[in-house]
């Protein structure tokens, strides 16, 4: 990365740069995973080995470990700040019950909770995000850094007429077999439909269903970076091109995909409060 960013030109506070740390590398030894204090430290410092980078911005905590206190996780997060290692920390995937653990215990200690978690988000999945954790938006103004927004693929439009033979599915089937046995399921014929449904949706402001998701995704006030995979240079440009269509989500359009989803999560009652 580090390389990258040189021969780009670019200079270091014109882009974000993340790691993550619980899964390791290499060996599989207990100190090989999970977040106790040596292993965050030790991850953190090989991967910034790997990026050839004194420092990034975010480091997340990619899964929460319960086999380690949560006074060790936040105290090891931020040994990584106080040692100019990254500037921030953040979770991905916790609970909002895990996620308010750890600001209760760096609130109790002075130190810095976690600015922000990467969860799964698009239109075909979005409970956690847009219910669990709404309190935490409020209070501790957590940012989303989001992933899958394309819902593997689905929400891309490809799989409207069934699995192409170019696509992962296809030369990958042993791999994908549980996703194409979903496509075929009642539950993901009904999913393709609302895609139809959507991409002709797009096509009212010029976009096809990946652009549309994406800035349907990216819409949401609360996400902070929509994560993007591409194969091709092709593909990343085209995706790159939905943020030209986020402006363009009025209320009404939104109501719109609304009505086409058909699942937007219900709140907790308030009971008039």
């Amino acid at each position: 990365m580090g390389r990258v960013i040189e021969e780009l030109g670019w200079n270091r506070d014109q882009i974000v740069v993340t790691t993550k740390v619980f899964f390791g590398t290499g060996r599989k030894d207990p100190n090989q995973k999970g977040l106790s204090r040596k292993h965050i430290i030790e991850g953190v410092n090989a991967s910034l080995k790997r990026l050839r980078m004194d420092y990034v911005d975010v480091v997340f905590c990619h899964r929460h470990d319960i086999n380690t206190p949560m006074e060790e996780i936040v105290r090891g997060m931020n040994q990584l700040i106080n040692t100019n290692k990254c500037y921030y920390w953040g979770t991905s995937e916790w609970s909002a019950q895990q996620i308010q653990e750890a600001w209760a215990v760096a609130e109790r200690l002075h130190l810095i909770g976690p600015v922000a978690d990467q969860c799964q988000y698009n239109m075909l999945h979005r409970e956690r995000p847009e219910v669990e954790y709404a309190p935490l938006f409020e209070k501790y103004g957590l940012g989303m850094t989001i992933w899958s927004p394309l819902a593997s693929g689905m929400l891309t439009g490809k799989y409207n007429d069934g699995v192409p033979k170019d696509s992962r599915y296809a030369t990958n089937p042993e791999f994908f077999k549980n996703a194409v046995k979903e496509l075929e399921s009642p539950e993901g014929k009904a999913k393709i439909e609302k895609v139809k449904k959507l991409t002709k949706l797009g096509e009212k402001i010029g976009a096809n269903p990946s652009q549309l998701a994406l800035a349907w995704a990216a819409y949401n006030k609360n996400v902070s970076t929509v994560i993007l995979g591409a194969t091709k240079v092709e593909q990343l440009e085209d995706n790159l091109k939905a943020l030209e269509f986020v402006d363009k989500i009025t209320p009404e359009l939104y109501e719109e995909i609304e009505g086409i989803l058909d699942n937007k999560p219900a709140h907790p009652p308030t009971y008039g409060r």
